[in-house]
């Protein structure tokens, strides 16, 4: 009965090691502990080359790469499939002729009953097609997304040119009034239309720097409510008569880091989409509430506490295609003339710089929801307002015309002015002058920057106030942005307002 068993076995072991012989996909075969061929089937000679008379007693190593073979590859592979049982890895491997294909490789171990190595079974397969076709996959998305991204520089330095050259119109054809005309009323007019299309203008660029993510923002703890209710009449008036703007602000809030400034313009752009999205009638809704969110569950946003501002109008809506487009600096599906298509994409840009997230919630006929996510801080009450403005201060500015404009606004605002224009010239002034409480200088100057003016200036006269000026920050600073925390900044260009509400925090 045991001889019958064993010729079973036998036949059984035979039709096993046929079948293993003939698979013509996979090349399998057995290896000694050392990694010598000791079996060779169809399947590796038909995609390595070799013929089992030419590699049974070969080192398996001849396989691969000389790359591989000198990092000590194939001894790392036995090695790694003996201690851990199994061994799989990606990579290229050489044929008979020479040529290379990427092989998908398993190897595992061969133990007897007492735990004894035996040698490895291996097993390769030939996936050089997938592997260029995962490539040629690769370069096409690659080519899509270059193609998408000029089509949204196309788009943007379009919108920019059109937008610049209306206003470049408005402010070239008022010069010339103003040369031609002598009417007080004409010179007062066009000054007045030059100014609104100048202030359009700055809007516009920093609107731009928002959404790249490049403008500066000085970000302080800030009651939301606060700075809303101090907004609200600019936001009433921002829409018609048959509009009404409702709020619901949640009390006892706590503060949230931002901006005062760039979150006014960001509300306002969101009350002006709603007013146009409801055509001219209806409510406008904004929200303010505290919420805790968990990992992820808006956004990329950490788990924690949140203050949420949401406007909601009950408009025409969104479709899903739309709605993916809507942060695209210049998309817009407004009328031509009724909006440069920036808004929301400036909103998007203030959130990204706030580590907060803007979300769009909208159905066609529904209206939409758009809700900006602060992050939380725990600190509470008031924000110190800061300090009367001091009484005299030292402009510096390489350029004539700039540093002539603010010294009439700080004469203007009551100052006893100093300038210089350049870094060590406005050292030996502070040097010589010491009442000189404010220092105000530009940061991009030949040879010393306005930020390592500021360094020496402070090092020397610990309680100056250093005020720096710039209309790009981000790219004007550098490497040196980290060193700019004492100081504040203010972006060009900048009205006299600006200049006061900078002034009143020193």
């Amino acid at each position: 009965m045991h001889s019958v068993q064993s010729n079973v076995d036998a036949i059984e072991a035979e039709r096993f090691r046929q079948f293993i012989m003939g698979v013509t996909d996979y090349a399998i075969y057995m290896l000694s502990p050392e990694g010598v061929v000791v079996t060779w089937n169809a399947g590796a000679q038909r995609f390595k080359g070799y013929p089992p008379d030419e590699i049974i007693g070969r080192h398996f190593s001849m396989f691969y790469t000389e790359e591989d073979r000198a990092a000590g590859r194939p001894a790392y592979a036995l090695e790694l499939a003996r201690s851990s049982g199994k061994f799989e890895d990606e990579g290229w491997r050489v044929r008979k002729d020479g040529s290379r294909f990427w092989a998908s490789v398993v190897i595992d171990p061969i133990v007897d009953p007492t735990g004894e190595l035996l040698g490895f079974a291996k097993i390769t397969r030939d996936i050089t097609e997938r592997r260029v076709a995962a490539e040629q996959l690769e370069r096409a998305r690659e080519a899509l997304f270059q193609s998408q991204k000029l089509e949204a520089i196309g788009k943007l330095t379009g919108g920019i040119a059109h937008d610049f050259n209306n206003l470049l119109n408005v402010i070239m054809n008022g010069l010339e009034l103003l040369r031609m005309s002598r009417d007080p009323a004409m010179h007062s007019k066009s000054i007045d239309t030059m100014s609104r299309a100048a202030q359009r203008g700055a809007s516009l660029t920093q609107q731009l720097l928002a959404f790249a993510r490049q403008q500066p923002l000085r970000q302080d703890p800030h009651d939301v409510a606060r700075v809303i209710r101090s907004f609200e009449s600019v936001l009433r008036r921002a829409l018609p008569d048959d509009m009404r703007l409702h709020l619901q602000l949640q009390s006892d809030l706590p503060q949230a880091m931002l901006d005062p400034t760039q979150f006014e313009s960001a509300l306002l752009n969101l009350v002006v989409n709603a007013r146009d999205a409801m055509d001219g009638s209806g409510e406008v809704l904004m929200d303010l509430s505290a919420v805790t969110l968990t990992e992820a569950q808006v956004e990329q946003l950490p788990a924690g506490r949140y203050v949420r501002v949401m406007v909601r109008d009950r408009g025409v809506g969104m479709t899903p295609d739309v709605i993916k487009r809507a942060v695209e600096p210049f998309f817009t599906t407004k009328e031509v003339g009724k909006g440069t298509g920036l808004g929301l994409s400036q909103v998007y840009g203030l959130m990204q710089q706030c580590q907060g997230a803007l979300t769009l919630e909208s159905q066609p006929g529904e209206g939409t929801s758009v809700s900006m996510y602060f992050p939380a801080v725990r600190r509470q009450g008031p924000i110190d307002e800061g300090k009367g403005p001091a009484e005299k201060v030292l402009l510096v500015d390489d350029q004539p015309e700039v540093l002539e404009t603010a010294i009439s606004l700080f004469t203007h605002l009551g100052y006893e002015v100093l300038s210089a224009d350049n870094g060590m010239q406005a050292l030996e002034t502070l040097r010589l002058n010491p009442g000189i409480s404010i220092l105000f200088s530009d940061v991009v100057m030949p040879g010393m920057s306005g930020v390592e003016l500021g360094q020496i200036a402070r090092r020397e006269i610990p309680e100056l106030k250093i005020v720096l000026a710039s209309g790009y920050v981000k790219a004007a600073l550098g490497d040196q942005m980290p060193d700019i925390g004492n100081f504040e900044l203010i972006a060009k260009p900048y009205r006299l307002s600006d200049l006061i509400r900078t002034l009143k925090v020193l």
